[in-house]
């Protein structure tokens, strides 16, 4: 360690966490990051300011390295998951292990270190397959996938570390968050850069199920900047809840015929199985982050493709290159 860093940021090599982390330095933060690098990559922190960004490779579970790590740290922003639906209903046994487990573990070492406030990433997969629309966080959760379970115990213990030792807690619940550094390759890929990559590969973009299930996405600099508010605002946390969306839902296939048009690839559109555990609409109400922090999605979806394809496509072209 070179030093003390007012943030740490979990998952920080990783999609959301790096950029994360990179926005925190750009702002003149002290920032640490921690990543195992089983999803993330040192690279989606290149091109930051200085010296300002730390880098530790450590697993969450290791309670000894997150004590050290969190020395002299005041917020931990903790974005490390395993995260998949897909994955979680293929292998729960290490979801759990590393979602919850690894949860508790980031909990416990940040109140024995003294730190004040714990900002964990959950998820809009909590609400299950309510049918009512939008999503408020007053709703009873009914989890559909072992990952959606992992979420809501992460919240729980937020809520229980609050109470049983005062530290400070909050729990965003991201919906379809995207953007440039999220990776299209893998079983476990998300959808927009799962269908920009096909279009871009000149393959067929498959939906699960009819493609008229609909989801609210959430361009990744909104999720940026809701923890950065949540980590900074002056009010006490107690293990809140809160929606961090676009608050808008589009149809996947009316995305896929988007993304299409957008590369400019002559793309088929195919349709297949549903997935275990995939809900069938998700929009969000983000009126208690919008109280409670001031959080606003600044960036529309999209508005926020230009720049993913912009990304996928030169990940594209330098895979052609190899």
């Amino acid at each position: 360690m070179t030093g003390s860093a007012r943030f740490l940021v979990t998952g920080g090599a990783g999609f959301i966490g790096s950029q994360l982390a990179l926005t925190l330095a750009a702002r003149g933060f002290a920032v640490r990051v921690v990543d195992n690098l089983v999803n993330g990559h040192w690279s989606n922190l290149d091109g930051s300011p200085g010296t300002s960004i730390e880098r530790v490779e450590a697993d969450i579970r290791d309670g000894s390295a997150m004590m050290e790590a969190m020395r002299g740290v005041e917020v931990v922003l903790h974005q490390a998951a395993l995260g998949s639906v897909p994955r979680s209903i293929a292998d729960p046994v290490e979801t759990n292990a590393v979602n919850v487990g690894g949860t508790v573990t980031v909990f416990d070492a940040a109140r024995r270190a003294g730190v004040r406030r714990v900002v964990i990433a959950s998820s809009s997969s909590v609400y299950g397959d309510t049918e009512a629309l939008p999503k408020r966080e007053d709703m009873d959760p009914r989890p559909l996938s072992p990952y959606a379970v992992s979420k809501l115990a992460g919240e729980e213990y937020a809520r229980v570390f609050t109470r049983s030792y005062g530290l400070e807690t909050v729990c965003l619940r991201y919906f379809n968050v995207f953007g440039p550094h999220q990776r299209p390759d893998g079983p476990y890929a998300a959808a927009i850069p799962r269908f920009v990559d096909a279009a871009l590969r000149g393959e067929p973009i498959v939906l699960f199920g009819d493609g008229l299930q609909t989801r609210d996405f959430c361009f990744v600099a909104n999720a940026v900047e809701a923890n950065i508010l949540a980590a900074t605002t002056p009010r006490p946390l107690r293990g809140e809840a809160l929606n961090v969306a676009g608050g808008r839902r589009v149809a996947l296939r009316e995305l896929a015929e988007m993304l299409v048009a957008r590369t400019g690839r002559d793309t088929p559109i195919h349709t297949g199985p549903p997935r275990a555990g995939d809900v069938r609409d998700s929009l969000a109400d983000v009126s208690r982050a919008r109280d409670l922090l001031g959080y606003e999605p600044l960036v529309r979806w999209e508005d926020g493709l230009a720049p993913t394809i912009a990304f996928l496509t030169k990940l594209h072209e330098a895979k052609e290159l190899l």
